[in-house]
């Protein structure tokens, strides 16, 4: 009956998988906000803490680092591991995207815009 019209029917499977996409991206984002990675200098004399969206949730110093002619040494090492943190963040995120793209027969690599 519908021989003529095209592909209607699967416009609703195409349909059907976005909304699906949707959901999985909604749980994904909830999950990334969950998901901590840790970036560190010195060492591990600062560490740096974020979410894998990049939020930072805290910092850990060590305080031997603390010497008051060693200010700028500190602060470096403070940037430094905040830095870590942030690119570690984005990698969890990048991995955790490539999963769920991973099914949907993408090319590998193509972004999605999150």
């Amino acid at each position: 009956m519908f021989k003529g019209m095209g592909g209607f029917g699967d416009m609703s499977k195409m349909m059907k998988a976005a909304q699906e996409m949707q959901g999985k991206m909604t749980e994904l984002q909830e999950q990334l906000d969950q998901m901590t990675v840790t970036g560190e200098s010195g060492a591990g004399l600062v560490k740096a803490t974020a979410t894998a969206k990049g939020e930072l949730t805290g910092l850990d110093i060590d305080p031997s680092i603390f010497n008051g002619d060693d200010k700028e040494v500190v602060e470096d090492l403070i940037l430094a591991a905040i830095k870590d943190a942030q690119t570690r963040a984005q990698e969890k995120h990048q991995e955790e995207m490539s999963k769920l793209t991973e099914g949907l027969g993408l090319p590998p690599g193509m972004k999605l815009p999150f």
